[in-house]
């Protein structure tokens, strides 16, 4: 029997649509500026360059409805996103046998510090301190891929106290999932437990206080989360 030295820390466990298993998290990978018209409203060129990632932690994912302002910021952005999980991984996998390690996929948020992360961008710095922080991606439920299968198409909304805000589709992505995890399994060995948030729409925007975010994706249903 393993003996630790400190308190083991607590392992991330999603809810499973249907099961009474949960989905553990190992890993949250993170694709930038995904679609085009994101990319030009964040002031880049929307060409098919290489994607490029950032990671938040497992523990910073969230199931509770309830997104806490965080410290040390005044413009916090959301930005609605599907998540993507993996029931198995391993290094360069060949792009016809991707998808095959697709457990399911969730709604998500990925909340960001948006001028703290402005101030990294200017000094070539990683994104973390603005997008890894406490509770920075509510998240939803699992659906299984024998349940909702392999989502390709369909509408993904945010609002913000009923009034539309991001509006899109996920064949707008400029990266597919299949060749997102292709592609990130020439980096990192992937594994069952990683998560990869996917990318979001243009129309991201500031939050406040007591602000509702109704999220949808076609296929996982809806989410609501109020800030808090």
């Amino acid at each position: 029997m393993t003996v630790f030295a400190v308190q083991q820390p607590k392992i991330t466990a999603l809810p499973i649509v249907g099961m009474s298993e949960t989905f553990p998290v190992r890993r949250v990978y993170c694709i930038g500026r995904n679609y085009a018209a994101h990319a030009v409203e964040m002031g880049h060129d929307p060409d098919r360059d290489p994607p490029f990632f950032f990671q938040k932690n497992p523990d910073n994912l969230d199931i509770t409805g309830e997104f806490p302002y965080p410290p040390r910021t005044a413009d916090v952005h959301h930005e609605i996103e599907m998540a993507v999980m993996l029931r198995s991984g391993g290094t360069n996998i060949p792009l016809k046998q991707s998808l095959s390690h697709v457990f399911g996929y969730a709604l998500s948020l990925d909340m960001t510090r948006r001028d703290l992360q402005g101030i990294q961008k200017k000094m070539g710095r990683p994104w973390e301190i603005g997008k890894a922080f406490e509770r920075s991606a509510p998240v939803g439920p699992v659906h299984a891929v024998q349940s909702v299968g392999y989502l390709e198409q369909g509408r993904l909304q945010l609002k913000v106290n009923g009034i539309v805000k991001q509006d899109g589709n996920l064949n707008q992505m400029i990266w597919k999932v299949p060749e997102i995890i292709t592609y990130l399994s020439e980096f990192f060995e992937l594994a069952a437990g990683d998560v990869i948030l996917t990318g979001t729409p243009a129309g991201v925007g500031p939050v406040t206080k007591g602000d509702v975010m109704d999220v949808s994706v076609e296929g996982l249903g809806t989410m609501t989360v109020r800030v808090v």
